[in-house]
């Protein structure tokens, strides 16, 4: 077996990369990924060919590929994959869904991971050292866990020590959308992983162990799970990276109950509370339901929130003829408005944005990973560094404890 393209080049994806898809007609068909290197995004280099396939041609090829590779291969689709990739996938979720899928993945030689590379990293870390996990386009990655590198994670680590004396009083909890190094940050300092679905028994966690939290890399899924839990906006208080001691004083390092990581996600940053009032002139009656990933003001405006999961079956269990406006990614609302026609189902953000990381598993790669399996190729394989994957993992291992 030979392992192609397996190191990746870390390219933290830009704000103007995240609007790169937006558009205003709704149209979001899958073209030829010669006209989709065009949108002004960086891709993965792939052979010529698979840049002028139809779509007719790469869905035969992966219906061919699926079939002859079998049950050797599990195909895990993310939420937020455009509908000509999510129809292939064994099975779907969210992040945290998505995770607990790959640790109970015990027979498949192959994971196909689409999604983007934090989640690809979580699986390989969850599973057998004989599984190869594979991300069909290694420039999937995620803006926000782009936000927190481990250099600067340890210097935050390091300056609160140096206020406090030490960092024993401090939980670290990362947010399941954060690389493997951090990960592991938390599971060597005594910290956990989280996801947008129980981050609040992840604070109950943190606060049994110590005083104070430092959550990253999104402030907005931090800040909202602590004012529900009570927590005032006094005692929170954002680390900038950038600037020297997170730009916080030494009284308000002192004070802190909750650092919140400079980190925000570029999709859901974009719903606002005009959003939510012009739905609800639309229509007094609707509904309106948001991720946790929006911003306080947007989250406080809403009518529900909670986790992409939360959010699905909300919507699936709601009586026939309801409104829902909801505020998270547009693949996830378009597939729900389909699956309920006898809904009212729409997104706030009347712009179309896809997650644009997401967005970049078109097809065409998924195929050249199939059709590199089948030629005795691990292309794209996932593969966590040792030290990091045993530290991640005692951290993600405290996460499904608690999620029970």
């Amino acid at each position: 077996m030979t392992t192609a393209f397996t190191k990746q080049t870390t390219i933290p994806i830009t704000e103007l990369e995240q609007s790169a898809f937006c558009q205003t007609d709704g149209n979001l068909r899958t073209k030829t990924l010669e006209e989709e290197f065009k949108a002004g995004v960086r891709w993965q280099k792939v052979p010529t060919r698979y840049l002028k396939l139809t779509p007719e041609e790469i869905r035969e090829g992966i219906r061919f590929a699926r079939k002859e590779i079998g049950e050797k291969a599990v195909l895990l689709g993310h939420h937020y994959q455009r509908d000509d990739v999510i129809q292939y996938a064994d099975f779907t979720g969210d992040s945290y869904k998505l995770s607990k899928m790959a640790a109970q993945t015990t027979d498949a030689k192959w994971i196909i991971f689409c999604g983007v590379h934090f989640m690809a990293e979580t699986a390989d870390i969850l599973t057998s050292s004989d599984q190869n996990v594979l991300l069909p386009n290694m420039a999937a990655g995620c803006s926000m866990a782009d936000m927190a590198n481990s250099s600067d994670v340890t210097d935050c680590w390091d300056d609160i020590g140096s206020i406090l004396g030490d960092t024993k009083t401090v939980v670290p909890i990362t947010y399941m959308n954060s690389a493997a190094a951090i990960k592991a940050h938390c599971g060597k300092n005594g910290g956990l992983v989280c996801t947008s679905s129980n981050a609040d028994k992840a604070f109950d966690w943190a606060f049994e162990r110590g005083e104070k939290i430092l959550f990253l890399p999104d402030q907005h899924l931090g800040r909202n799970t602590a004012l529900a839990k009570g927590i005032g906006p006094d005692e929170m208080f954002v680390w900038n990276p950038f600037l020297p001691m997170g730009g916080l004083s030494k009284q308000e390092i002192e004070h802190a109950k909750i650092f919140l990581w400079q980190g925000h996600c570029s999709v859901h940053t974009r719903f606002t509370v005009d959003q939510i009032q012009a739905a609800r002139e639309r229509n007094s009656e609707t509904t309106i339901i948001v991720h946790p990933e929006c911003t306080q003001e947007v989250v406080g405006s809403a009518d529900l929130y909670g986790s992409t999961e939360f959010i699905l079956e909300t919507i699936s269990q709601a009586p026939s003829g309801t409104s829902w406006g909801i505020g998270t990614e547009i693949n996830m609302v378009r597939r729900l408005a389909s699956q309920n026609p006898d809904k009212d189902i729409f997104c706030l953000d009347p712009v179309v944005c896809p997650c644009a990381t997401m967005y970049r598993i078109h097809p065409a790669y998924l195929l050249w990973v199939l059709e590199g399996i089948m030629a005795g190729l691990a292309i794209n394989r996932i593969e966590v560094e040792p030290e990091t994957q045993r530290n991640a993992r005692i951290a993600l291992e405290r996460m499904l404890e608690i999620a029970g």
